[in-house]
């Protein structure tokens, strides 16, 4: 594994008196793309909250390129490098496509993504760049949701449902997106219920279950490990 840029260990969290992370362990290396699997509830969105400063945290340590994050403000962990693609996309929906970009964007120049480089990337956003965001549907909500996190310059990309609700098409391109983020040598951290997707894209896999990452390992080693899936990833 390529030297770890994030390292989450022993996080507890949760939501006034109920619990939800017990001793949470992930790591994602320099450039790896790694999977948060788990059903429904056992705290795949409660992780990222916590990661993202928008959830206190009453135990564990988060460290992102050497430096502990753990209880910093969410503006903090945007500026270290973290961007987040939430779950429901959270565009602003009286806020112009280009409007919803730039309100995100890195300050410092000579960065990678770019107005242009988005609209390269994601033609589409390109096509709706004067659409309202309650205006363009659910699958350009989505990558309209990605490039926003990628005009804040990020060194690792957080996605939670990447690809929640969409039709077979868009699912396609988000993930063909990825995969070009990956080649790029973007570190990302992604949340799908896709199991065969993120078998493909992903060099490794963690399945949390009841606030505890109870597996880890690569794609090969989930893929050949059908009672790690049916236990913990079967409805």
């Amino acid at each position: 594994m390529s030297p770890a840029l994030l390292t989450i260990s022993q996080l507890q969290a949760g939501y006034g008196d109920q619990q939800v992370l017990f001793g949470f362990d992930l790591s994602v290396g320099a450039g790896e793309v790694v999977s948060l699997l788990g059903r429904n509830g056992m705290g795949k969105t409660t992780s990222v909250r916590a990661l993202m400063g928008l959830l206190p945290i009453s135990g564990g340590r988060i460290v992102f390129d050497g430096l502990s994050i753990a209880g910093a403000p969410p503006f903090r962990i945007a500026r270290a490098g973290i961007g987040l693609v939430p779950e429901g996309r959270q565009i602003f929906p009286t806020l112009t496509v280009e409007e919803n970009l730039v309100a995100t964007a890195a300050r410092a120049s000579r960065q990678r993504w770019t107005l242009e480089a988005v609209y390269a990337f994601l033609p589409r956003l390109a096509e709706r760049r004067g659409h309202l965001g309650d205006q363009i549907s659910g699958g350009e909500q989505q990558m309209l949701a990605i490039g926003r996190a990628l005009m804040t310059n990020p060194r690792l990309l957080v996605l939670d449902e990447a690809t929640e609700g969409l039709a077979p098409l868009l699912r396609q391109e988000i993930w063909q997106g990825l995969a070009a983020l990956k080649r790029d040598g973007l570190s990302i951290l992604v949340i799908d219920k896709n199991v065969d997707a993120l078998l493909r894209l992903c060099d490794r896999h963690h399945i949390v279950e009841k606030g505890r990452v109870v597996w880890q390992g690569s794609s090969a080693a989930l893929a050949a490990d059908g009672m790690a899936r049916d236990r913990y990833l079967s409805i």
